[in-house]
């Protein structure tokens, strides 16, 4: 790919993710400087131009638009049904920041969105770790958030869509904050009916403060680890048979 080829995709695939044309201008005169001065070829030096683009303008917020204007919003899904709402909020311009430390989506979207994004989840342990971020940092991917061995990865969909990618209309914030699958309301069930039962061994005097507190934190860890086993498990199979 000549020079003038990698920079007419570069540009096209900036201005796709909302960024304005002299902002392109400026971007491209300072590469085609950068290059001149190493002799490097663009693709070597900085990667393909779809993922260099996402990472160079896809991230940001439309220039001239104070934080303050932009909606936020915050909700929950379990391991079951995550995935699935990612992708759906991310087509509708939701960027999640990041994960708080109860595992909830913390996200944000311009008054002025032109962008969807796409999302993945990965195991990243400390052994795969560095791995995974080694192969999806060069395609455009950002670490957003991360929970119990999972991290959440996004990225402009114009980074792979081009024009296709941007935001056509941008629907109302949703009302509701949790998100569950069926057996993520199983899960949640059979929280509340070991929570419940303390709370009324509590109240009646054979359970103390502390041992209701034990329970809800091994109730919640049970919780947690019991669905992220099936979630795994479920993804091992489906690797299983599409490999076969």
């Amino acid at each position: 790919m000549t020079t003038d080829t990698y920079f007419t995709e570069l540009s096209g695939a900036l201005r796709a993710a909302g960024v304005p044309d002299e902002q392109i201008a400026a971007t491209v005169e300072d590469l085609r400087g950068h290059l001149a001065e190493t002799g490097a070829a663009p693709e070597e030096e900085f990667g393909p131009a779809a993922g260099f683009a996402a990472r160079l303008g896809g991230l940001a917020p439309v220039p001239g638009e104070p934080d303050g204007r932009a909606e936020s919003w915050t909700w929950t899904a379990d391991l079951f049904n995550d995935r699935r709402m990612l992708a759906l909020h991310g087509d509708q311009g939701w960027e999640v920041e990041s994960l708080d430390s109860l595992g909830r989506f913390v996200c944000r979207r311009s008054t002025t969105a032109t962008l969807r994004w796409e999302y993945r989840r990965e195991v990243i342990g400390a052994r795969r770790r560095a791995k995974v971020l080694a192969e999806l940092e060069p395609e455009g991917w950002e670490l957003c958030g991360e929970w119990l061995v999972y991290g959440y990865f996004k990225r402009p969909r114009a980074a792979t869509a081009g024009p296709a990618g941007a935001l056509e209309a941008r629907p109302d914030a949703p009302h509701r904050w949790l998100f569950l699958s069926r057996r993520g309301k199983v899960a949640l069930a059979v929280w509340l009916v070991l929570v419940g039962g303390a709370a009324a061994a509590c109240f009646i005097g054979t359970l103390g403060t502390g041992g209701l507190a034990i329970t809800i934190a091994l109730a919640s860890m049970f919780s947690a680890l019991f669905t992220s086993h099936l979630e795994t498990t479920k993804g091992r199979v489906g690797q299983r048979r599409s490999g076969s």
